[in-house]
């Protein structure tokens, strides 16, 4: 080492006067754990303030765009604050600094060494020796040449033609000034034209509390586990629901687990259309749907696929993904496979026919909808359900639906959407009153209008059905039946007799005691937040944890004083 050696030379040549401790900061190799020597040399470096120049006004005109947009803050706060930028690095690998010296140290700077012997035989009007800088470019400064030195420039081949420029970087925040900023800078430079058009910031990954995973907190949530366990797709489709711009993701293993339900439950649909014949018919057209519940879906349907493709268009997954979730689970599984039912139980054979037709044209569309967020379990689905002929879905046009703008029935959404409030408003009264299941109740309805009287006869087997209902009748003002709980929808009043199906005294017994042990819990837990020492010293998840609980038990008592109020 060189303190020794100094050390050494000083006391043999008598400059040694004494010698004193002193605590000071040393740097040490992250590797070797040797000391670092600090040692003066030239470097080279690069007109960083010239370059970043064309680079600011790219985005500044629009010509790159940053999702979300305030990362160009950042972007922005680095180039017009730019140092020049050393660009020399004493390493072993890497792109070699292009100078090479000859005599009398006389710099060439070529493209290769053939240029620069040229270029000296040129200044020496003889042949030289010449020896190439040791040095070798820093690694963003390579990096930044990426988007074009990987498609054969400085050569004009067939891929830089083609490819460059391209539309979308995606990329993390940390690295803004990094990399995104020289590539921008280097393409302006070397090809006069911007790298990319899109720059999409994603989100960062942080264990379930909102903490950097790190292998010395033991939080690290591995991939290939997590695939293991629940599949690829749930894995992936799980990252993309909670890509919100600018927000980290908070992964966890309960979230994975939920979409891999998810996935189960697209494939118990498509097993529902094959045990119900639903063929793929190439000569379908949905213009000729008759019924309203084809209306409906196909019209939800162009409603779905508005939506997701604005979401993408704007780097919006998380909406994108949501919005394919909560359609393919709640609105096509839920309710409109159970609306399909009471038909192919039926004896109207037209009726079967068009609903098959239009079920698996629906769920096509939807598997080439989720087909970029679960590609996996869509290929087999499709493959299984449409088979070969139809290619593979990785191959197929994304839905247009253009074509079919002037079909969407606004009047058919209405009236399946008021039978799905209608269905969801029993099934309400009949979970606060505590109704078994098995049991099918009366309906009384009372201040019925016309629009409202036709939709029950129209869909009276499907209401009945879903809502477990053994009549439905209309009553005047003097035909109220005694013991029954009341709700409104829209015009309508409802009224469910209750008084031989469940104990009155008994329920409302029951729900003033669960009033009760919530009322306790919402205090219990309101002291806990309302002490400043614990919510300081509590940690951030558990604080969070606690305000959760009280929502929920506000809520929960909200829907149980509402259930005692209607049997009162």
């Amino acid at each position: 080492m060189a303190r020794p050696k100094v050390v050494e030379m000083l006391e043999a040549q008598g400059f040694m006067q004494k010698i004193e401790a002193h605590i000071y900061t040393v740097p040490h190799g992250d590797r070797s754990a040797a000391i670092i020597e600090p040692r003066l040399m030239d470097q080279w470096y690069v007109d960083a303030h010239t370059l970043a120049q064309p680079a600011i006004k790219a985005v500044e005109e629009g010509r790159i765009q940053f999702y979300p947009k305030h990362y160009e803050n950042t972007y922005f706060e680095w180039l017009r604050n730019i140092q020049p930028w050393c660009i020399s690095r004493q390493l072993w690998w890497g792109h070699r600094i292009p100078i090479w010296y000859g005599p009398n140290n006389t710099l060439f700077c070529a493209m290769d060494e053939e240029e620069a012997i040229a270029k000296a035989h040129k200044h020496f009007g003889k042949h030289v020796e010449l020896r190439q800088d040791e040095d070798v470019l820093d690694t963003w400064f390579s990096s930044g040449l990426w988007p074009f030195s990987t498609l054969g420039w400085p050569n004009e081949t067939p891929e830089l033609k083609r490819y460059y420029a391209t539309d979308v970087l995606d990329t993390g925040a940390d690295i803004i000034f990094f990399w995104v900023a020289r590539m921008i800078m280097m393409g302006l430079h070397f090809m006069k034209e911007v790298p990319f058009k899109h720059v999409y910031i994603h989100p960062l990954i942080r264990d379930e509390h909102g903490q950097k995973m790190s292998k010395t907190k033991g939080n690290v949530i591995d991939p290939l586990d997590i695939i293991e366990k629940f599949g690829a797709d749930a894995m992936r489709f799980t990252l993309a629901t909670l890509a919100a711009q600018g927000r980290d993701i908070k992964l966890s293993e309960n979230r994975v687990e939920g979409n891999r339900n998810f996935v189960t439950k697209i494939w118990n649909a498509a097993r529902f259309t094959e045990m119900n014949e639903c063929k793929l018919d190439p000569d379908f057209d949905p213009k000729k749907a008759t019924l309203s519940l084809s209306k409906w879906i196909i019209s939800d349907i162009m409603d779905l696929a508005k939506n997701v493709e604005e979401s993408l268009v704007a780097y919006k997954f998380n909406e994108a993904s949501q919005s394919l979730y909560q359609f393919t689970w709640g609105t096509f599984c839920d309710w409109y496979l159970e609306f399909i039912k009471p038909i192919f139980f039926g004896e109207d054979e037209e009726a079967k026919k068009e609903i098959r037709a239009v079920t698996s044209w629906a769920f096509g569309q939807l598997l080439h909808m989720l087909h970029p967020f679960m590609p996996y379990v869509t290929e087999e689905l499709w493959e299984k359900r449409f088979g070969s002929p139809n290619g593979l879905l990785i191959q197929a046009s994304w839905p247009d639906f253009t074509a079919f703008e002037n079909i969407k029935d606004v009047q058919a959404q209405d009236e399946m959407e008021w039978a799905i409030r209608f269905i969801s408003e029993i099934r309400t009264l009949r979970a606060e009153m505590n109704v078994p299941p098995s049991s099918f109740v009366p309906l009384c309805l009372k201040d019925v209008s016309k629009a409202t009287n036709d939709r029950l006869q129209r869909h009276d087997v499907l209401l009945k059905r879903l809502a477990r209902l053994s009549d439905i009748s209309i009553i005047a003002d003097g035909q109220i039946p005694k013991g029954a709980v009341q709700s409104v929808l829209d015009e309508v009043t409802l009224f469910v007799p209750l008084a031989d199906i469940i104990d009155f005294a008994k329920e409302k017994e029951r729900l003033s005691r669960e009033i009760t042990k919530l009322n306790d819990t919402i205090v219990r837990l309101d002291e806990k937040l309302g002490n400043e020492s614990f919510v300081a010293k509590a940690p951030a998840d558990v604080v969070t944890q606690f305000k959760v609980q009280v929502e929920e038990a506000h809520l929960r008592r909200q829907k149980l004083e509402k259930a005692l109020e209607r049997l009162s």
